[in-house]
């Protein structure tokens, strides 16, 4: 690992950098949260200044000198601050805090330590930024095996075996979803409340099999032959969407769900309807496990 970073009293500012919104933690050995903060500054709205943004984060949460900060995810990418070459999905998730890449910009006040992402190379190729932090919080917390879904914009599957990566499936379910709600003909039809029976009905016909595209235009079919009310195609679009994701994966199990609440529900839903059990897993407190990870391989 790089050890251009200051050392600190055990404590370490982890930060979430997405593209589009960026939490930071403050947190001390244990993984305990001291302090966050949440914004708006994520990727596409801090670049070109990424130092700027970084030091304006750290003088917002009045963050010691003496406290190495480690950042993940997008802020890593060919569109952020650098780019860090990805890690093959062979090395083991543990191993990340030997992996960080130092960025020492005198604008920014201080170093930074950004965390690879991984790459799965070969007749599947994928790759992520940001979710192999959450990973390594799940190992660290006793989850070392099975599956587990990373739900959001692009919805990650990724199989772990003994705290390693063996395979990961991209799904871009919630980009998809945003799309068709504010672009396109489903557009107008995609203002609806949540709707249980609607999004079943959505499972089940991801369950069919039929291309996505195909079932996807099937929305609007039944909307203007009245065979379903407009108001229920947009709980039905949501189903479609996350039930392709589970007959995708097949039988995945154990299943582990790291999202916000909102989100294991409904995946929580669409796990019971295709016969696989879920558990959860808070997103906040494996991060803030996965930086008490970084921490206790920084030099003190």
């Amino acid at each position: 690992m790089d050890t251009c970073a200051p050392t600190s009293t055990r404590r370490l500012l982890g930060i979430d950098w997405g593209t589009s919104n960026r939490r930071a933690y403050l947190v001390d050995a244990a993984g305990t949260r001291l302090a966050e903060r949440a914004d708006d500054q994520g990727m596409l709205a801090a670049r070109p200044d990424f130092a700027g943004s970084f030091a304006r984060l750290l003088a917002a949460m009045d963050v010691d000198a003496d406290v190495p900060v480690v950042a993940s995810g997008m802020v890593g990418s060919a569109q952020g601050w650098r780019d860090i070459p990805y890690l093959d999905i062979g090395v083991p998730l543990e191993a990340l805090p030997d992996c960080l890449v130092c960025i020492d910009d005198p604008r920014a006040g201080r170093p930074c330590l950004i965390v690879p992402g991984y790459a799965q190379r070969g007749a599947h190729v994928d790759v992520m930024r940001g979710e192999e932090t959450q990973l390594l919080g799940a190992v660290a917390l006793g989850r070392r095996d099975g599956w587990f879904v990373l739900p959001g914009t692009h919805s990650k599957w990724v199989l772990v075996e003994d705290g390693i990566m063996r395979r990961i499936a991209t799904f871009m379910t919630g980009e998809l979803f945003a799309t068709l709600s504010a672009h396109g003909t489903l557009a107008p039809l995609m203002t609806g409340d949540d709707d249980d029976a609607a999004f079943v009905a959505g499972l089940d016909e991801a369950r069919l099999g039929a291309p996505l595209s195909n079932a996807l235009f099937g929305v609007r079919a039944r909307v203007v032959t009245g065979a379903m009310p407009a108001a229920q195609a947009r709980s039905f679009v949501s189903g479609l969407l996350v039930g392709a994701e589970f007959v995708a994966a097949g039988r995945a199990a154990p299943l582990t769900c790291i999202g916000s609440p909102a989100l294991q529900a409904r995946y929580a839903r669409a796990a019971g309807h295709f016969g696989v059990t879920l558990a959860g897993l808070d997103p906040d407190r494996v991060y803030c496990a996965a930086l008490a990870r970084f921490l206790d391989r920084i030099p003190s």
